[in-house]
């Protein structure tokens, strides 16, 4: 295991960590409106004459991958918001300590 020294370089790597987080987030998100935009005007295009859009079939796709997209959500936005700024950094130094 290759011990890292610099501040900056944790810095750095936390970083790092953080913004592929990010992206994969916003990869997810992306995904989920562009899927769900193709799947609302294809039950549209199926409408006959006179009926409604709003049933449950046409939101069953969106309501529960929306769940999902929510925790993955959560789990970039949240521990920072809930946990603080320097939690991370502040965990790495007990467990490198814990280990000397």
């Amino acid at each position: 295991m290759e011990i890292i020294k610099d501040k900056n370089e944790i810095k750095y790597l936390e970083a790092k960590k953080r913004v592929k987080k990010l992206k994969g987030f916003y990869i997810h998100l992306t995904i989920y409106v562009l899927v769900n935009l193709v799947i609302v005007l294809i039950n549209y295009q199926d409408l006959k004459p006179g009926e409604s859009y709003f049933k449950y079939e046409n939101f069953i796709t969106l309501f529960f991958w929306g769940i999902g997209l929510l925790a993955h959500a959560m789990s970039v936005f949240v521990p920072q918001f809930v946990l603080g700024k320097n939690w991370e950094e502040r965990k790495i130094r007990e467990l490198m300590d814990k280990e000397k």
